[in-house]
């Protein structure tokens, strides 16, 4: 049997206790991890307007990754093409690419705008990032894929012929029959095979019973946000001391379903059984804890559990903290804006 590749969907996450900076610096920190835990590929997800998440300009991040890392491949998941200009995706990725040859991962999803003309901006993205497009034109193109919770992502992935991830989390059914769409509608010039992977939310911890607290602070913060209370996801004692309301039941029960949460021996068996009914042999992991260490711990017990192949993370210095000595008595420095 074919050994499962595990890779990190991080939307870094806000917990009640930290800031949008801080969890900006933990995804550093965690893809600098990652990479020594055997991670096969580290992305970033794009967010707006959200208090519970700081990830709202993923080739950013995604460079600064780039740049504190150097085999694990890095990317995002996904920019949302119908807010840009296919043209500047194009170049942003380009420039990427050129400057970390075979690593980056162009995630593409379709949320953010009209879907009408989105199989067009996809298609035409493609165009761009091959030969006679923009430049810099990257002598190892970013890696596309294309991302979605649905039959007609699969089918669209599989004609382009695009990598495909399935949200799992987004849509817990309806993976098998996507997957079959994909590999049947799979066309290519190059003779690549269709490739895909798919995503899951999961928390563990050391035992079943921390796990299922840190699963409680998700499934309410969930809960609050189907129900119009956006915020940072709750911490753990702010979660003990809540008192669920009959609506926030019915929605955690909800979002329940679409995690895998235990101990890490349960999870690994969950994620084993998950891969193999949809037929792909990488699963990305996708863990929101409100703080940074426990979903760096999550995701050393996964590595242990799937005995990936470990090796010394990059050298590079961490991001120092926000509230470091450097900033010490003086007032953080805004952006300066200049005008031609």
């Amino acid at each position: 049997m074919t050994k499962l590749r595990l890779s990190v969907l991080d939307q870094t996450p806000v917990g009640e206790d930290h800031t949008p900076d801080q969890a900006l610096r933990a995804s550093v920190d965690l893809a600098r991890s990652a990479e020594g835990l055997g991670y096969t590929r580290y992305w970033v997800a794009e967010h707006h307007d959200s208090p519970g998440f700081a990830s709202s300009a993923p080739e950013i991040l995604a460079g600064t990754l780039l740049a504190h890392t150097s085999r694990m491949r890095i990317g995002t998941g996904g920019v949302l093409l119908p807010r840009y200009d296919p043209a500047k995706v194009a170049e942003v990725f380009g420039v990427l690419a050129s400057l970390h040859p075979g690593r980056v991962d162009l995630g593409i999803g379709r949320a953010g705008g009209p879907a009408r003309d989105f199989p067009q901006r996809l298609a035409g993205l493609r165009a761009l990032l091959g030969e006679g497009g923009v430049v810099p034109h990257a002598p190892v193109p970013p890696q596309m894929w294309l991302l979605g919770a649905g039959r007609e992502s699969a089918r669209l992935a599989g004609l382009l012929g695009t990598e495909f991830a399935f949200g799992h989390f987004f849509s817990p059914t309806g993976g098998q029959e996507a997957f079959e769409d994909y590999r049947a509608q799979f066309r290519t010039s190059t003779g690549a095979r269709p490739g895909g992977a798919l995503a899951v939310r999961v928390v563990t911890a050391d035992s079943a019973a921390r796990a299922e607290e840190l699963a409680q602070s998700l499934l309410l913060w969930r809960a609050r946000k189907d129900l119009g209370e956006d915020g940072p996801l709750p911490s753990y004692e702010t979660t003990r001391r809540h008192r669920w309301t009959g609506a926030e039941l019915e929605r955690a029960k909800v979002h329940r379903t679409a995690l895998v949460s235990g101990a890490p021996e349960q999870v690994a068996a969950v994620l084993t059984a998950l891969a193999g009914s949809h037929g792909v042999d990488e699963l990305i992991i996708n863990t929101l804890t409100c703080d940074p260490a426990d979903r760096r711990r999550s995701y050393e017990l996964l590595s242990e559990a799937f005995a990936l192949q470990a090796s010394e993370p990059h050298s590079a210095a961490p991001v120092a903290a926000a509230s470091g000595p450097a900033l010490q008595g003086q007032e953080r420095s805004r952006p300066q804006v200049w005008s031609a």
